[in-house]
Formats: structure tokens, sequence, C-alpha cells
């Protein structure tokens, strides 16, 4: 009677070790495989980049304006993004004023900003600077107040890689400024910004 609750004890061990020995066999089961590798595959990303180019007048400033004063810049955009490709949707322009006063906050009688370009570069006279085009000339922004965020240009051929458009900037301190546009004083920061073209499949 003393024994054969012990013979029951190794039955059962003797039970889960059998188990423990099928589980076993089944990972040894061998299996058919098949494998191909395809060929490397070549992906490179665009590159959007815009440049000032050969000139640039922006840098320069004028003095004692005076109601119907015209002030003129050329400034050249260049694209010296990824040749052959088309990674640039549009070209804009942020203009901010670090110094300010009416010129720039008066949005009615303080600085009008219009912005055309020529198909050649710019013929220069000056200073004070003039510019005459020699080719055809087109609208690239029309009147407006001077200061703006992200102001969107046309007719920029500069979204393709390696066109530069050549600008002509032009700001007019409007005839019916009054009085308290006298004594003023801005400091003028313009800044080009080249968008990515739409996603497309590839």
């Amino acid at each position: 009677m003393v024994r054969f609750p012990l013979y029951i004890k190794i039955v059962a061990s003797m039970a889960i070790l059998g188990a423990a020995a099928g589980v076993a066999g089944l990972a040894t089961f061998a299996s058919f495989t098949s494998s191909t590798a395809a060929q490397a595959q070549s992906l490179t990303s665009g590159t959007v980049s815009i440049t000032l180019g050969a000139a640039n007048r922006l840098t320069v400033g004028a003095t004692n304006l005076v109601p119907g004063d015209t002030i003129q810049r050329a400034v050249d955009i260049t694209n010296n993004g990824s040749a052959g490709t088309s990674s640039v949707g549009a070209i804009a322009l942020t203009t901010t004023a670090p110094t300010s006063s009416l010129l720039d906050t008066d949005t009615t009688n303080g600085l009008q900003m219009v912005i055309d370009k020529c198909s050649v570069a710019w013929t220069e006279a000056g200073p004070p600077y003039t510019y005459t085009c020699g080719g055809a000339t087109t609208s690239v922004l029309t009147t407006r107040a001077v200061v703006g965020n992200s102001i969107a240009l046309s007719n920029m051929s500069s979204v393709t890689a390696g066109n530069t458009d050549h600008l002509r900037v032009t700001l007019t301190l409007p005839a019916g400024a009054g009085n308290t546009l006298q004594g003023q004083s801005s400091t003028l920061n313009y800044v080009f910004t080249a968008n990515q073209r739409a996603a497309t499949n590839q």
C-alpha cells in the first residue's frame, strides 16, 4: 500500500517526459525553401536650391525720399538645384522690416512694391539706379504693400533647374503720402524661398 502512490508519480513523470520528447522531435523536421534576389534599386532625391545671381542691388538703400519717388533695384535669382529635375514648384518672397516705421507699416501711403523681370539681364544706369530691358518684360508681382509673408511670385522661370530670373524690384512712396511720413526710417530684408513641386508617383 505504501508503494502504490509512488508508482503513480513515476508514471506521470514519464508521460511528461514523453510529451517533451515529442515536441523536440517536431522541431527537427526540414522544410523546402526557395529565394531569389532582385537587382539593386537606385534611388536619388532631388535638390531644391536657389541662389542670388550676378546682379544684386537690394542691399543698396535710399535716403531723403519724398512722395512720388521710386527706388529701382535689380536682383538675379538662379535655380542651381538638381539638373534635369523639376523639384521647385514655386518661388515666394518674404519681406520684413527689422527697423520699422510708417514707411513699411502704412499699407496705403507707405512704400509700395512692384516686381518685373526681363528675359535678358537688365541694363543698369546710375546711381541713382534705373533699369531698361533689352528683351521682353514680364510682371512677377503687381503693386502691393512692401512688407509681406510668402508672397507668391508669378512667371518665374527659375522654378526649372539651371534657369535665372532677372528681376527689377521697384519701391514707390505714393504721391498721396502725407506729413506723417516725414522723417521716417525703415530697414527692409528680402528672402526668396523655393518650394518643392507637388509630390507625384515615381
